[in-house]
């Protein structure tokens, strides 16, 4: 299979989204962004094992000279100091504006070399190369760079739009089973916001997702792609509708950095998917069979759907330095239905300790 899709905004072609499974086609794809200049791949130490020998040579014969940084994996490490220890790699190796980064790996290394990109001599290009099943639907998509501060997650970033983003998926066969898990998070995420029959869809096919048959993983990440697309394509600043695309990020966030990123972050979304649904049930949006029909769906998933350590007066206060919060106000993202959210400001927190409380059980 091989696919690709391009990002518009304002009318014009911004980049183009690769899918692929090899490597075969990336130097082909890669070489308008990279002749004549210098690259730096990045990538964390899981992934350089894996792929970065090949990805450098790769490069390679299509630049001007290859540099590699490589830093702990691990999401402790998506902070200012690693991006000071990147900076300093790209002025010792005396790259300029017209040199370009490469992120190869998953969203810590896409949203971390992203942001040094945005930040780097006041802008510099970069290609996101995502090597896990979250990075490939849905952080290497969009733009938005950042790292996280002290136990505050993507508190300092940009909006950075990559030149290109090539997907190898035959690489999610390598994936830990709780990566490829924590990507179904944002999998799910994608049909319940805007899409109800995909969201039958990997109801149906679940069985063959779990198998990672390449063939319907294929369809399965075009799909959330291009969900993702439409969503950036109309709103890539997040000023409006992409702020859908939070649903179950602002209690699995908390969630997050109260657990001291010990969760991965799909796994933490998921609890927030199925806690807002509650509340969503709660207004009178969904029933209580739709609630526990994706309870039931998640946990084929490998997701998890109960929570044990934490209170809900812990997770609510952390939501309060979320930065969805608009004018004091969290913006909370319900579902009128399954496949249409919506924004509401007027989220009590009796009504997220309720939500809370279905997946405390």
């Amino acid at each position: 299979m091989s696919e690709r899709m391009t990002i518009h905004l304002n009318g014009r072609s911004v980049y183009d989204i690769v899918l692929e499974t090899s490597f075969d086609r990336l130097g082909r794809e890669a070489a308008p962004f990279v002749d004549g200049r210098k690259v730096c791949i990045v990538t964390d130490s899981n992934v350089a094992g894996l792929y970065l020998d090949e990805v450098a040579e790769i490069f390679s014969a299509c630049s001007r000279h290859v540099t590699r940084f490589i830093f702990p994996a691990g999401e402790e490490h998506k902070n200012l100091n690693t991006v000071q220890n990147l900076y300093e790699t790209l002025i010792l190796e005396k790259f300029d504006r017209r040199d370009i980064l490469v992120a190869l790996g998953g969203g810590v290394v896409g949203d971390l070399c992203g942001f040094t990109a945005a930040t780097y001599l006041r802008g510099v290009d970069f290609i996101q190369i995502p090597t896990t099943l979250l990075s490939q639907v849905d952080s290497s998509i969009g733009g938005k760079t950042g790292v996280d501060f002290l136990a505050y997650k993507n508190m300092v970033g940009a909006f950075h739009m990559p030149r290109m983003v090539y997907s190898n998926m035959a690489v999610l066969g390598t994936l830990a089973p709780e990566q490829y898990s924590s990507g179904m998070g944002e999998v799910v995420k994608h049909g319940l916001i805007q899409n109800a029959d995909y969201y039958r869809w990997l109801d149906d096919c679940s069985g063959e997702i779990m198998e990672r048959r390449l063939q319907t993983c294929e369809e399965m990440i075009l799909s959330s792609d291009l969900i993702k697309q439409k969503v950036v394509e109309e709103d890539p600043t997040e000023q409006g509708v992409r702020t859908l695309l939070n649903f179950g990020h602002t209690l699995g966030h908390a969630i997050e950095k109260e657990m001291q990123f010990t969760m991965l972050h799909g796994h933490c979304v998921a609890l927030g998917c199925l806690a807002a649904s509650y509340i969503s049930h709660l207004r009178g949006k969904l029933s209580m069979d739709e609630v526990e029909h994706l309870r039931e769906l998640l946990t084929r998933f490998d997701l998890p759907v109960r929570l044990a350590g934490l209170s809900a007066d812990q997770v609510i206060r952390a939501t309060k330095n979320d930065k969805k919060m608009d004018a004091g106000k969290v913006k909370f993202i319900l579902l009128e239905r399954i496949g249409d959210a919506y924004v509401d400001r007027t989220v009590t927190e009796e009504e997220m300790a309720c939500g809370l409380a279905y997946i405390f059980q």
